[in-house]
């Protein structure tokens, strides 16, 4: 029960990496706020948690919208009485990924307001509330799309390499008013957003992508979920502004 007594606010908490992470962190103690937009998902995911004998609360919540992440922080505190750890995991994938001379405006802007933005607002949020408190850590989800190129995503590696640099920016500013932020980067994850990408490139896809990690397979959510339970732990009390790759190996190559 690492986070008995904790309270930790999940975005993107409905589906994947931020399903996983809500239940295994009510597994292991915490009161647990699901933030999404995926409304029956969500709340499919809070009453499993409170199924399990854990507390769970599903907040609607568009990231890119200031005034919803400043309401989900606030139901948060409202319903539990405090902000613990915030898993900074919603974000969209491309819809089509040409390279960058042929990609679409209206697709970036939409990439960035909720990858980029979406972190930006929930970090501003999220660190008010810890400032109040003294305390609270904060694990952003980038991608290996941050730590290297990423032909045909140009939009995509910009977010996440935004989320990095805001990682960074954070964790340094707020290290003496004791929060801790980190962020993970996954390599390609078994979830729904990989699952569509299979579908869009066919067989030749489905082959291919356990291939570029040299473990020769795709990740588990929980894989990623591990990762993050530790950042938000005490076993890493001295760890802030790190970058966190959980990707296969994909980068040594």
């Amino acid at each position: 029960m690492l986070f008995q007594d904790k309270v930790v606010l999940v975005t993107g908490g409905a589906t994947g990496i931020g399903r996983a992470a809500s239940l295994e962190f009510a597994r292991q103690g915490a009161a647990v706020v699901v933030a999404d937009l995926n409304e029956t998902a969500g709340a499919e995911t809070a009453d499993e948690i409170c199924t399990g004998g854990s507390r769970g609360l599903f907040v609607r919540t568009d990231v890119a919208d200031a005034r919803g992440v400043e309401q989900m922080v606030d139901s948060c505190v409202a319903e539990f009485g405090q902000l613990d750890c915030a898993i900074n995991n919603a974000g969209v994938e491309l819809e089509w990924a040409p390279p960058l001379a042929d990609a679409d405006e209206a697709q970036f802007d939409k990439i960035i307001a909720v990858n980029l933005k979406g972190v930006w607002l929930c970090l501003r949020q999220e660190i008010r509330q810890m400032l109040k408190q003294g305390s609270g850590v904060i694990v952003n989800t980038a991608s290996i799309a941050a730590l290297a190129a990423a032909p045909k995503m140009s939009s995509y590696a910009a977010s996440k390499h935004g989320v990095i640099g805001l990682t960074k920016t954070a964790a340094v500013e707020y290290a003496e008013a004791g929060i801790r932020i980190n962020a993970v980067c996954p390599g390609v994850i078994d979830t729904d957003m990989t699952r569509r990408a299979i579908a869009k490139g066919g067989e030749g896809t489905e082959k291919y992508l356990p291939g570029i990690h040299p473990m020769g397979r795709i990740g588990t959510p929980n894989e990623v979920v591990a990762a993050m339970m530790w950042l938000c732990s005490d076993a890493a009390s001295f760890t802030t502004g790190a970058i966190l790759p959980v990707e296969g190996g994909r980068l040594a190559r």
